[in-house]
């Protein structure tokens, strides 16, 4: 039995071997209608999710099996003073296989160590988001053709942001990324990751100012800035619109350039930049369906070769 804590918890082989089924299972749906036929996901939402949520649960139902779960804490019986592993070994009695979301970090990892069932993060505080980051590799892989080689700008909130945090550390096993790092000093990457990049010799800048380095980039991932990460108000209404992608910004990138967006979005990406084809980040949602389908299959141990 396997858990998905981390996106380094699965090999670059074993990652490629995901994409490709993630690609099939894009090409044939059909072939996958049945596949978790009789097979139950709980989805364990301690904090509230729109997108990562309804993802899994439509890829569960895609394959043909079914969801139970809660969409928040407080209805739940968390509310009432249950540990995460009491929570996980009961859960365990009702389905097959867990996708937990929780405020705090290594939640998951301590409900994986209580499970028998396989556990998926679905995002743990500031911490990781494994999934988002697949679905991230999975939108580059298919829209790029490859996962190196490349320039890669990373946007806004770049302290709290767990999906930059889980895609530099993925994409960093791929050769020839250079990234660029552009925020406030008061939302800059968190030195550990810096550090990383210094001791495995892997080019980064850190800017300020997006328009200084819109034509260098073949990809620009947009983060929004969380409130729900701020000790007060002030700082976050101070740099919630720091940076806006517009159309004039978007004149000064490369006709190939994508731009991707784990969303939900606010206020940093214009509705104006939605109908330009180097737009992603909506592709970028389908993708997340098609790869959750691909893990779950992956860790449930079906054989796909036999559909």
């Amino acid at each position: 039995m396997r858990h998905l804590m981390n996106p380094l918890d699965f090999t670059v082989e074993e990652l490629d071997q995901l994409f490709v089924l993630a690609s099939d299972i894009e090409k044939n749906r059909e072939k996958y209608a049945h596949a978790c036929d009789g097979k139950k996901l709980a989805t364990c939402f301690y904090e509230p999710s729109t997108r990562t949520r309804l993802s899994f649960e439509s890829a569960m139902l895609n394959l043909g099996g079914s969801v139970i779960g809660f969409s928040d804490a407080g209805s739940s019986s968390a509310s009432k003073g249950e540990s995460v592993s009491d929570t996980i070994r009961v859960i365990s009695c009702f389905a097959d296989i867990c996708a937990m979301r929780h405020p705090k970090e290594g939640a998951p990892m301590v409900a994986a160590s209580h499970s028998s069932i396989p556990v998926i993060n679905a995002g743990d505080g500031g911490h990781q988001h494994p999934t988002q980051t697949l679905t991230d590799l999975m939108t580059i892989r298919s829209l790029k053709g490859r996962l190196s080689d490349f320039t890669i700008g990373l946007c806004g909130d770049l302290k709290f942001g767990r999906t930059v945090h889980s895609l530099i550390n993925a994409l960093v096993r791929y050769s020839g990324i250079r990234f660029l790092f552009i925020s406030p000093e008061e939302l800059r990457i968190p030195d550990y990751i810096t550090d990383m990049l210094k001791e495995k010799n892997i080019p980064y800048e850190e800017k300020i100012r997006l328009e200084d380095v819109m034509g260098d980039l073949d990809l620009l991932y947009m983060t929004r800035v969380q409130k729900e990460r701020f000790f007060n108000e002030e700082d976050y209404v101070r740099l919630k619109d720091f940076y806006i992608l517009d159309e004039a910004k978007m004149k000064l990138a490369k006709p190939d350039m994508i731009v991707l967006h784990p969303l939900p979005r606010v206020n940093e990406i214009s509705v104006e930049v939605d109908d330009d084809p180097r737009a992603a980040y909506f592709r970028q949602v389908q993708y997340g369906v098609y790869v959750r389908m691909a893990l779950i299959l992956t860790l449930l141990g079906i054989d796909t070769a036999s559909l």
